[in-house]
């Protein structure tokens, strides 16, 4: 029979919430479907707020925390059978040995090497010579103001003719040496080398200037003595006044080291230098008994093509003669470090042996021309068999046996500002320069351009000089 009640009840309920089709309440398994509670997206996760019916703060960031956001893949101790580890290859430690061993055969050869090096390096005993900070004054036991008008360079004294003529031999440079405070003196402690003006009335009237008559002219060429103005030629004297001593009286070293600590000038067309000369011309007249360059340089700004006072050059003169003159092949550049040699001071020095000479600045670690002693200089000159006018060239330093001749004698240290010059210094035609070597108004062409030169020896137109160190190499002149 049928149960009528279940029936109506059925009916009532169908009746009273109708069924739409397609849900999950008109599907015949709805009873066995359990809803999925959804978050609300737009829910705040704030639940502080009154009426709000999230939960509250603290149990949500317990429930953050609960989480685990993170989960470790490392592999735990035991969790992986390792079967390669219960017997062990005994060739296995070799992978370690053998390293080891070439990093301790390598640090002992490094060792050895280092401490090989360091005793093959010579270290010299040396006694002092000059120890020269200026405090005192002027030294007139040790140096000497030379006085000339000449040039500078060689010039012969074969007579009066050659002398005049022979132009190859000189530097041409512009300056008058004077021996007056103008323009070599002691300020603040220091020596100082100064370019000045020459008066301009000995420069616009015919005058002579004869350093003989005054008695104080430092060389016996009648050239190096007397300089005259000629208006008719446009000759004029020197147009600009300078200063350059020498130690040839007072220090002189064979082998050893020298340290001058200074600050060179800086204004167009100066040209400073610290250099040494041969005490006597033992092998023959000049190249052949040599000259040290331990530095020179430009006082021209960073600008001038050929470098200015950013740049030093060291150097040695050798050769049979004038024209063979092997300099080129020992002389080295070095430029300053982001500033000038203008600007501050610096050591410039030397050392020298019988097996080596070099040059450095401030420490002997930097280097600028380094020249080992270990062949004759006339094999590595490489000099020609005659020269240009065919007389044949004969070694001078045969007869030594010494490699580092014609350095091997006694040397005296120099310095000067010296001012232009037609030797080639200065480049013919480059940044502004306002003559020309081979000019014979070369003079005149540089004393009329005054105007621009002059205003940039203003602020440091001046060699300074600290102090001067000379120290010679025992063994040698009684040390």
């Amino acid at each position: 029979m049928m149960d009528y009640s279940r029936t109506h009840t059925a009916t009532t309920t169908a009746t009273a919430t109708p069924m739409r089709p397609g849900t999950p309440e008109s599907s015949p398994f709805a009873d066995s479907i359990t809803p999925i509670p959804r978050a609300n997206p737009f829910a705040s996760p704030f639940t502080s707020r009154p009426g709000s019916t999230n939960a509250s703060s603290s149990a949500l960031h317990q429930q953050i925390l609960n989480q685990r956001y993170f989960h470790s893949r490392r592999v735990r101790k035991g969790e992986v059978e390792r079967p390669w580890m219960d017997k062990k290859d005994p060739r296995e430690k070799w992978v370690t040995i053998i390293p080891l061993i070439g990093l301790f055969v390598g640090f002992a050869i490094a060792g050895f090497l280092v401490y090989d090096g360091m005793k093959t390096v010579v270290n010299h005993v040396y006694c002092p010579v000059l120890d020269e900070d200026f405090s005192g004054g002027f030294n007139t036991k040790i140096w000497t103001k030379e006085a000339e008008v000449g040039g500078f360079g060689y010039a012969p004294s074969l007579g009066l003719l050659q002398a005049c003529t022979d132009e190859t031999f000189r530097n041409g440079q512009f300056e008058q040496t004077t021996t007056t405070e103008e323009n070599v003196f002691i300020q603040d402690g220091m020596l100082h080398i100064k370019p000045t003006l020459q008066d301009a009335k000995l420069i616009e009237t015919n005058t002579v200037i004869d350093l003989r008559k005054q008695g104080i002219c430092s060389s016996t060429v009648w050239t190096d003595c007397v300089a005259v103005t000629n208006t008719t030629n446009g000759t004029i004297v020197n147009p600009v006044k300078s200063g350059r001593i020498n130690s040839k009286k007072g220090a002189t070293i064979k082998y050893g080291r020298v340290e001058v600590t200074a600050q060179l000038p800086a204004g167009d067309w100066l040209w400073p230098a610290i250099w040494m000369l041969p005490v006597k011309d033992t092998y023959g007249v000049w190249p052949q008994s040599g000259e040290i360059d331990i530095a020179e340089s430009r006082g021209n700004n960073y600008t001038y093509a050929q470098g200015g006072d950013n740049i030093i050059s060291s150097a040695l003169h050798w050769g049979p003669n004038t024209a063979n003159d092997a300099w080129w092949r020992t002389n080295v550049k070095r430029n300053a470090l982001h500033t000038t040699f203008a600007k501050t001071f610096h050591t410039f020095g030397m050392e020298w042996s019988e097996k080596y000479l070099f040059t450095y600045i401030d420490t002997r670690l930097l280097q600028v021309l380094y020249t080992n002693f270990n062949q004759p200089l006339w094999a590595r000159g490489n000099f020609p068999l005659s020269d240009s006018n065919g007389t044949r060239l004969i070694d001078p330093w045969s007869q030594t046996g010494i490699d580092a001749t014609p350095f091997d004698e006694e040397f005296y240290l120099i310095l000067n500002v010296a001012v232009g010059g037609t030797n080639g210094w200065f480049k013919d035609g480059a940044s502004g320069k306002p003559w020309v070597d081979q000019s014979p108004t070369a003079k005149k062409d540089f004393w009329d351009s005054r105007k621009s030169w002059q205003p940039t020896w203003q602020d440091k137109g001046h060699m300074i000089v600290k102090s001067v160190k000379m120290w010679q190499q025992q063994g040698y002149k009684g040390c």
